[in-house]
């Protein structure tokens, strides 16, 4: 009884929080793509992994709390291959985004004199290109899932582990190691291109450090300029998403290793699939203090408007 009223607990705060989060780190960048002087692609690659983790939250979320408050058979067959479908996909999007988001923040804070400053994205629309590709990507990989996943309602005995609201049947061989292999090299790479990119940033940011205490002995004031502040920032949302990305393995990898389903690490488990959909919000807000930043420009805004209105 305690275990079920700390899963409720558990899941609908995940759930709530995340989505409210995602919903305020999108709509201030968004404020600050429309209104602001410069549009920056880091602001559009954060709005795409804002909105990929509400996908995450809703499609994943929301239907594993509605199972731990007792309902069940809430899906008919078609609604459940779109909810599998579309958190398959929005979590393979979300690691395809968190990797660019990497790359292109230690291509920003490159040296001019580097020759990685050359791939800076021109435009930021062009930022829209890798995200087509992402999303058909993803979800050519995620394709065999319509065939496989099924409802709880149904009865068929061909029936694999599932989420409890929805159930996985048994897929042939070959599609299993067409499919895997693909799965693993996409992860393999954009955690590559991410371990790469971060490591790049610590070196950058270790240059500057001593830098900025040398200036400091000189007794010479120094501003660490935003584009390192932003990324400190990405830093720390790619040590959030390798935290939570291994340790779901870990814990998938143990459940696989037993043929009989343990709840308390399967709910583990399910935790850290959505713990980076959850917490990321948190380190951007936390870091930029985009919500006092937000709520500021747009009271300037609301002020000016209502001095002008006084003055008509």
């Amino acid at each position: 009884m305690l275990l079920k009223i700390i899963n409720q607990i558990v899941f609908l705060f995940m759930t709530v929080f995340g989505t409210l989060g995602n919903i305020s780190v999108s709509v201030n960048y968004m404020f600050s793509w429309w209104g602001g002087p410069e549009k920056k692609p880091i602001h559009l690659i954060l709005i795409h992994l804002a909105f990929t983790n509400i996908i995450i939250l809703l499609a994943k979320g929301l239907p594993k709390t509605m199972v731990v408050f007792g309902l069940r058979n809430f899906l008919d067959d078609i609604g459940c291959k779109i909810l599998i479908y579309l958190s398959r996909v929005a979590r393979g999007v979300s690691i395809c985004t968190s990797g660019l988001l990497t790359v292109v923040q230690a291509i920003i804070i490159s040296p001019r004199a580097s020759g990685w400053r050359r791939l800076r994205p021109k435009s930021a629309w062009h930022i829209l290109l890798f995200f087509s590709f992402f999303w058909i990507l993803n979800g050519l990989l995620g394709i065999n899932l319509i065939h496989s996943a099924t409802s709880t309602s149904l009865n068929i005995s061909e029936l694999k582990n599932g989420d409890d609201y929805c159930y996985f049947m048994l897929e042939s061989q070959k599609i299993k190691w067409i499919v895997l292999p693909l799965m693993v090299l996409r992860d393999a790479v954009f955690q590559g291109a991410m371990g790469a990119a971060s490591g790049y940033m610590v070196l950058l940011l270790h240059k500057h450090h001593q830098h900025v205490l040398y200036l400091q002995n000189s007794k010479l004031l120094y501003r660490t300029p935003p584009e390192l502040r932003a990324a400190q920032s990405v830093l720390l949302l790619m040590l959030c998403f390798v935290f939570f990305y291994w340790a779901d393995c870990a814990f998938s990898l143990f459940l696989s290793l037993f043929l009989a389903k343990i709840p308390l690490i399967g709910n583990i488990q399910e935790i850290l699939t959505l713990g980076y959909a959850t917490f990321s919000p948190v380190v951007l807000i936390h870091r930029e203090g985009l919500l006092p930043e937000c709520w500021h420009a747009q009271w300037e805004k609301l002020r000016k408007s209502l001095s002008n209105f006084s003055i008509k």
